[in-house]
């Protein structure tokens, strides 16, 4: 394989051997490939594409550039991948419910960058949860305790690591094919039998469109069942936020709401239905409505909970110890009467991140107690001075800094309000 050959056969929009392509992962996995020929055969790919075999052929090998995960348990396994968002922490519900279910859930989950959130911060949050465990220490408390919630390891998907930073400094992110095989190759890699992705899309997600969401859904679904899994994909809004909290100890805060059988209506509902499919889909129940009735019982009778406070116990976690507090925390009232019709799911991003909730580098340090608590949601009915959210900061400077912003990206209305509809579409 000649690498400037390889290149311009991608510019030529022409389909690669799978001999090729490996070789190609298998370079870049190990530093042989300069970053200029990776860079030029990145825009190629950008360009012109690839076949659904080509994916699978680039995810597999991704995924066999390290070390992967094998499971011998006597539960099926199962984990979700969310395309991000703002609000979005249904993993940490996720995952210890649906271990009470009957799953095993191996969750390898990454940081938040920019405006959307990450669930590694968010769990860090909590005092001495620790996301950096080996993967042998990783297998064994999801045997154990049935659901293990760690980062990216050094030895997984090593291959992913080189190329992801390579398309985030060459304007090749928004590819559908290195987004699939980015994605598939870090789940693949941890030994999941059972994938269901949530893909969002709307103001506060990477996917702007139902369009490209659903593109991306059925790429992955596609790579999935060629590579021997077996997949589901929930399409969901992300153009208003999820649940009353944007920040990492806040939504922590609301995690263990909803673990206690409360909290807010979407995020519950968006944690069942995820739970359901995940049981159903990996054999467990022999309907969705099944799955469903065992979840909604495993959330309000304190199973998931438990399962929650074993998975804490088990990764070095303090569930005594207070959650980090911002130094400043201010409301901000409501100037007029209504109903509110829409919340602005990227103008609330952008100033959680103002406020110290996100990281615009990967070197970034969030503030574990930065952002937007008891934010109101489509449907609420507010009076003139009656809270729309509470702004957390470490100096009152960054909530004066995105007073009108938030303001702005709370709209009322006087007529009536459709409920929102979270998932639009569900594919297999």
């Amino acid at each position: 394989m000649i690498p400037q050959w390889f290149i311009e056969e991608k510019r030529d929009g022409k389909e690669h051997t799978e001999a090729d392509l490996r070789t190609w992962v298998a370079a870049v996995a190990d530093g042989t490939l300069p970053e200029y020929q990776i860079a030029a055969w990145l825009m190629a790919v950008y360009l012109n594409g690839m076949t659904e075999a080509e994916i699978a052929i680039l995810t597999d090998a991704m995924m066999h550039s390290g070390e992967t995960v094998s499971f011998q348990l006597d539960r099926p396994t199962a984990d979700k991948h969310s395309t991000g968002g703002i609000g979005d922490k249904i993993s940490i519900p996720l995952a210890p419910l649906c271990a009470a279910m009957g799953l095993a859930v191996p969750m390898i989950s990454g940081r938040g960058l920019g405006i959307t959130g990450g669930t590694l911060d968010k769990l860090e949050s909590i005092r001495g949860f620790n996301v950096r465990l080996p993967i042998s220490r990783f297998k064994e408390l999801t045997a154990k305790v049935g659901c293990c919630m760690i980062g990216q390891t050094d030895t997984l998907a090593p291959a992913d690591r080189r190329l992801y930073a390579l398309r985030d400094v060459t304007g090749t992110v928004p590819s559908i094919p290195l987004i699939t095989a980015s994605i598939m190759s870090k789940k693949l890699a941890e030994g999941a039998d059972t994938l269901l992705f949530d893909v969002k899309f709307g103001s506060g997600a990477f996917m702007k469109t139902l369009d490209d969401a659903r593109n991306l859904a059925q790429h992955l679904i596609a790579t999935g069942k060629r590579l021997g899994r077996t997949c589901r994909a929930l399409i969901t809004d992300m153009d208003q936020p999820l649940g009353r909290t944007v920040g990492n100890a806040l939504e922590i805060k609301e995690s263990l709401e909803i673990l206690a059988g409360k909290g807010p209506r979407d995020v519950r509902e968006l944690t069942l239905t995820e739970a359901a499919h995940m049981a159903h889909a990996a054999g467990l129940f022999p309907t969705l409505e099944a799955a469903l009735t065992r979840a909604e019982a495993a959330l309000d009778n304190g199973e998931a909970m438990a399962a929650f406070r074993n998975m804490c116990q088990a990764q070095e976690a303090d569930l005594t110890a207070p959650l980090p507090c911002a130094t400043h925390c201010e409301p901000l009232y409501a100037e007029d009467a209504g109903t509110v019709a829409h919340v602005n799911a990227e103008a609330i991003g952008r100033a959680a991140l103002t406020l110290g909730a996100g990281r615009v580098a990967v070197t970034d340090t969030p503030d574990p107690g930065a952002g937007i608590d008891a934010l109101v949601q489509q449907g609420d009915t507010v009076q003139r001075g009656d809270v729309l959210c509470i702004l957390c900061a470490e100096t009152a400077e960054q909530i004066d800094a995105v007073r009108t912003q938030v303001r702005a990206a709370i709209q009322l209305t006087h007529e009536a309000v459709k409920p929102r509809q979270l998932v639009v579409e569900t594919l297999t």
